[in-house]
């Protein structure tokens, strides 16, 4: 079954069509951002990490990071007007160049989503005791630090929201409305609030007066700082592609999902810098008390700078527990929008016979992806558990290893479109920049970030847990070793299912295809080398 969205052919695969609107996308995108949790898990490694300080140039390494975003968001709009495809990069770079680079393209987005879930687990995990034990249960907020009860909040956490989304895209949207809501608002505040004690001179002693310097990133060393500093940047906007992972579920799939996409990013530009403006402003970026490079900071940035920014007292205890909660909210609601698009992105390779076709189930009233929604929170709480019992300090290397993987998967899609529109791009100057400069500008970017990031990442003294103590495997930094482990352990499955079901990768199930003419649809094409 198909239908059609403009002149172009979309694969019925059994979702619930027209379920969402601009709004609703929008929301989905941010939301998967997890604006508080990224900011409190990834602010302190971008003021510091490996002893090579952005410090008061964060700004400006978050401003830096919007760029690639942007620009591969626009080729994200570009090749969703072609193909409105919940499989986004796997359809779109198997169309374009070929079987193997698209089945890498989707477990690039699958891999990353899997081993987020156990950041996010633990930290829902560990806020959870946090909030109930703000309204005066001290022996609640202690289990915050207990890795056996963190862990087992963590994985009820995942069952719950595996639950929202198997129960279908609207109910999931609805819950998303009320979740970001409150987390905005309460980021807002806590920028605000830092801001007029630093403006009115109520500030600390430590407490830094802003500067429009700090938007300039260039002066740092790019191989050293902007390069790794930029991959944990990436890694706070990360999962607006949610809003195009779900574009078999909106309304006018062409248009809306690519839309929202784009807008996503510029509202996370505007809440990341403010909010990392005023957390530099007020905090200060030493090595002492609160101060952002303080490694004992660095997981969680909030917790550390609340106290002194609050005050003690009945109303400071009720913002820290407002300020905690907008962080447990940001990570169950990440929880449930990583879940869409992993399932989503299954969902499409079982389809095209590129995951085995139990993945292409779908419930008949809920119009959900059965095994693949099911088989994401199991799998999820897999990982979760095995990184938990090899160590609880492993964790902190997720983020620096989920930006290569992002750098992987973002890149890639950004020169699929280049690619898919090399025969139309001299049509106009307007398709020359939105889906040839920008795309293959920010593709570059990304791959130019991937090689200096990860040879940081690699070096044994490149990330410090709280102890002081480095985190390795086999004395390589941990970071490079799971983002590059991740993408490798990709390539063997490929290979396994290549065997056992080689109708994909000989370009049966999924044919190759490029934009030919400007009025007319994207057309099949002889396979050709792949590239």
């Amino acid at each position: 079954m198909s239908s059609t969205v403009g002149s172009h052919e979309v694969n019925d695969k059994g979702l619930k069509g027209g379920a969402l609107g601009l709004v609703s996308s929008v929301v989905v995108g941010i939301a998967s951002t997890a604006p508080a949790y990224s900011l409190a898990a990834s602010l302190g490694f971008i003021v510091v990490g490996g002893g090579l300080v952005a410090g008061v140039k964060a700004p400006g390494i978050v401003l830096l990071a919007f760029i690639p975003m942007y620009l591969i968001a626009v080729a994200y709009q570009e090749l969703n007007k072609a193909e409105p495809d919940c499989g986004t990069t796997f359809t779109w770079a198997s169309r374009a160049i070929g079987p193997k680079t698209g089945w890498m393209g989707g477990w690039g987005i699958i891999i990353a989503d899997i081993i987020v879930m156990a950041n996010l687990a633990q930290i829902a995990g560990a806020y959870s005791f946090t909030f109930v034990g703000g309204f005066g249960f001290p022996a609640v907020s202690a289990l915050a630090s207990n890795t056996t009860a963190t862990t087992i909040a963590g994985l009820l956490w995942i069952a719950v929201m595996t639950w929202i989304c198997y129960r279908g895209i609207e109910i999931s949207a609805r819950v998303q409305y009320v979740l970001l809501s409150f987390e905005v608002v309460i980021l807002i505040f806590f920028a605000v609030f830092a801001l007029v004690r630093v403006y009115s001179g109520n500030a600390e002693p430590y407490s830094i007066m802003p500067n429009w310097d700090w938007f300039n990133p260039f002066t740092l060393n790019f191989g050293q700082t902007i390069a790794p500093a930029m991959l944990t940047a990436i890694f706070i906007y990360w999962g607006w592609d949610t809003a195009v992972s779900v574009n078999e579920e909106t309304k006018d799939p062409g248009k809306t999902p690519g839309r929202a996409a784009v807008i996503s990013t510029f509202l996370l530009l505007a809440t990341y810098s403010i909010v990392t403006v005023a957390a530099i402003a007020f905090a200060g970026v030493g090595d002492k008390g609160i101060g952002l490079a303080n490694p004992a900071n660095s997981a969680d940035v909030f917790s550390a700078i609340g106290p002194a920014l609050f005050g003690g007292g009945v109303m400071g205890s009720i913002l820290m527990t407002l300020l905690g909660f907008s962080i447990l909210t940001s990570a169950s609601a990440s929880t449930q929008t990583t879940i869409l698009p992993t399932a989503r992105t299954s969902l499409a390779m079982a389809v095209h016979k590129a995951l085995p076709e139990h993945f292409a189930r779908m419930h008949p009233k809920y119009l959900t992806p059965t095994w693949s929604t099911i088989g994401m929170g199991l799998v999820s709480a897999l990982f979760f558990l095995i990184f938990t019992l090899i160590s609880p300090t492993l964790l902190l290397a997720l983020i620096g290893s989920i930006g290569l993987m992002i750098a992987f998967y973002y890149g890639l899609t950004g020169f699929t479109c280049t690619w898919y529109y090399r025969k139309t791009l001299t049509s106009s100057f307007r398709n020359f920049v939105m889906r040839g400069v920008y795309p293959m500008v920010g593709g570059l970017m990304l791959a130019a970030v991937f090689v200096y990031g990860l040879y940081n990442f690699a070096q044994p003294d490149w990330l410090v847990d709280a102890n002081g103590n480095n985190v390795t495997i086999f004395g390589i930094g941990a970071e490079a070793v799971v983002g590059v482990g991740g993408l490798l352990i990709g390539l063997v499955l490929m290979g396994i299912w290549w065997i056992r079901s080689p109708q994909f990768f000989r370009g049966q199930t999924l044919t190759r295809r490029f934009h030919e003419t400007e009025s007319g649809p994207a057309s099949p094409t002889v396979l050709e080398p792949e590239l």
